[in-house]
């Protein structure tokens, strides 16, 4: 099992940018691929972009396409979400979530952390 913990929300005017950070205990970090999803208030949560155990392969989301960036430190057991050029729309509880399955995690992930809130003001 694997336990996961977010930080780095907060509020930020439109056009600023977050650093997200999720940091995992338990089993080896390098043996599951992460992702990071969203939810908004009355909406379902959504996929946001996923990174490959070693880092090397990536997946976002169209809406975030050039504006976010996940990345991983396996040394660190942890995951990171740069977001840059926010919106009003990316405005949601973020979550961490990790699988050994790297299908799964773009899916239903098994493990979540408890979610981060940030807010984008216009």
């Amino acid at each position: 099992q694997v336990q996961l913990v977010e930080s780095g929300g907060g509020l930020v005017q439109a056009g600023g940018s977050l650093r997200l950070s999720c940091a995992a205990s338990g089993r080896t970090f390098s043996s599951y691929a992460m992702g990071w999803f969203r939810q908004a208030p009355g909406k379902e949560r959504e996929l946001v972009a996923a990174i490959w155990w070693s880092g090397v392969g990536t997946y976002y989301a169209d809406s975030v396409k050039g504006r976010f960036t996940i990345s991983r430190d396996n040394a660190k057991s942890t995951l990171y979400l740069q977001m840059n050029s926010l919106k009003p729309e990316d405005t949601a509880v973020y979550y961490c979530a990790a699988d050994s399955s790297y299908v799964k995690v773009l899916r239903t992930p098994d493990y979540w952390g408890q979610g981060t809130q940030v807010t984008v003001s216009s």
